[in-house]
């Protein structure tokens, strides 16, 4: 008999602590998302370009790069459980941050504050991932993590979602007039003043609140009995393990996958406003489109954590990936909506790539695991990386006769090609 087929994804007596750590999931989502579309608020109110207002994602995804390691020592040194206290609460600590960076209007304060909540997810999604791939069989571990997985993008959404409907369409500086030009770029310095402090503290509103719903879930977390690491030694051989990983050939390509993979999807994520923007639509109208992206993101979510029962996640992360490179492709060749269109069906694609590369790379590293998750984690420093090149390239204005925006998408494209090889050589190399 198939023993595949008896292995539950979680079993009863977890079930309370598996939904604690996965509403995790959709809270480090919320902030993803939240934070996305203030690349072209900040682009606007502060009067910045593009390659500028990008650092927010530099800022963003940066706290991951810096943080992850030492999460991960952290973890291994005392527990999930304290890991995951430290993360909430320097997470809440950066959204409050938020309050002085808008008294102020410092553009740089915002990063900070934006570094620090990031520190903040890095914990979390450290403790998180391997937590949750060790609540139950081996044989379930990927499909258990997709299934958390799952709740990331439901926190995406309400992010999206509350930028689009209560930041996006609040922001004066982003009113136009008949024409479809900016008002704001045409009034006084004396006028402009007035207008900013009103849009930073609308941006600034929603991180507050949430980070007293941060400090709720710390409590909650704090408060309940959590199951105990199975691997109860807290030693540390820091040196040995990267050396053990180094030489782990389909761990250190996992990672590489990594990198290109949050690249992609921060890149199509964030861009898709200054896409759309290039279309004639105004912020809040081109988020609208982002949250559909998204909705179509968690649909496919699912429907691949359902088709890995049957299929082989190594073939779908491949076919995936060439799905990707198919319709960015499109994007960058196709003007008008049909490439927004296109743009947006991306996401379906995107779906499962973050926890089918983790569970792969993850997979037979026994005491390693939890530094190994930090590697996948420091990985998310794509998103850092790339945006700030993709806004640059949008700056040009124009590239080989297309729309720069257009062009830009070939970095998402050179991404997927990344991914697709490595789907391929766990196939054929990593089996």
């Amino acid at each position: 008999m198939n023993t595949k087929t008896k292995a539950k994804v979680v079993s009863k007596e977890l079930l309370i602590p598996f939904i604690l750590i996965t509403s995790l999931f959709s809270l480090w989502g919320f902030a993803n998302d939240i934070t996305n579309p203030m690349v072209a608020a900040f682009k606007t109110v502060m009067e910045i370009s593009t390659a500028k207002a990008a650092l927010i994602q530099f800022a963003f995804y940066g706290g991951y790069a810096t943080m992850a390691i030492p999460a991960a020592l952290y973890v291994k040194r005392y527990s999930y459980k304290k890991g995951i206290l430290v993360g909430l609460g320097l997470y809440a600590l950066g959204a409050l941050l938020f309050y002085p960076a808008a008294k102020y209007e410092v553009f740089e304060f915002f990063l900070l504050s934006l570094y620090i909540l990031t520190f903040g997810l890095a914990f979390l999604e450290t403790t998180a991932n391997p937590y949750i791939l060790s609540m139950g069989d081996e044989e379930t571990a990927t499909r258990r993590l997709n299934l958390a997985q799952s709740f990331n993008p439901m926190g995406s959404l309400l992010g999206m979602f509350v930028a689009s409907n209560f930041i996006l369409t609040s922001l004066q500086s982003d009113i136009r007039d008949d024409a479809g030009k900016l008002v704001f770029n045409t009034l006084s310095e004396a006028e402009k003043v007035g207008i900013r402090t009103h849009d930073l503290a609308v941006i600034r509103d929603p991180y507050i609140i949430l980070g007293f719903v941060v400090i709720l879930m710390f409590l909650v977390i704090y408060f309940f009995k959590m199951p105990k690491r199975k691997d109860p030694d807290h030693t540390i051989h820091a040196m040995d393990t990267f050396r053990r990983l180094i030489a782990n050939v389909k761990y250190r390509e996992g990672v590489i996958a990594q990198v290109f993979y949050v690249a992609a999807q921060i890149m199509c994520w964030t861009f898709i406003i200054q896409y759309a923007e290039n279309l004639g639509l105004t912020k809040a109208e081109a988020q609208n489109y982002n949250i559909i992206a998204m909705g179509i993101f968690l649909s496919s979510r699912f429907i691949s954590t359902m088709l890995m029962k049957y299929l082989n996640s190594r073939v779908l992360l491949t076919a995936f990936a060439i799905g990707g490179f198919v319709l960015t492709t499109c994007v960058i060749l196709i003007q008008g909506m049909a490439g927004l269109y296109c743009l947006i069906g991306v996401s379906a694609f995107m779906s499962l790539m973050f926890p089918t590369i983790y569970g792969i790379a993850l997979e037979g590293l026994g005491e390693d695991a939890t530094l190994g998750a930090a590697g996948l984690v420091m990985a998310i420093v794509g998103g850092a990386l790339m945006p700030p090149l993709q806004g640059a390239i949008i700056d040009l204005g124009t590239v080989a006769g297309i729309p720069a925006v257009n062009f830009s998408f070939i970095l998402p494209l050179i991404c997927f090609v990344v991914i697709a090889i490595y789907g391929y050589r766990t196939l054929k190399v990593h089996l």
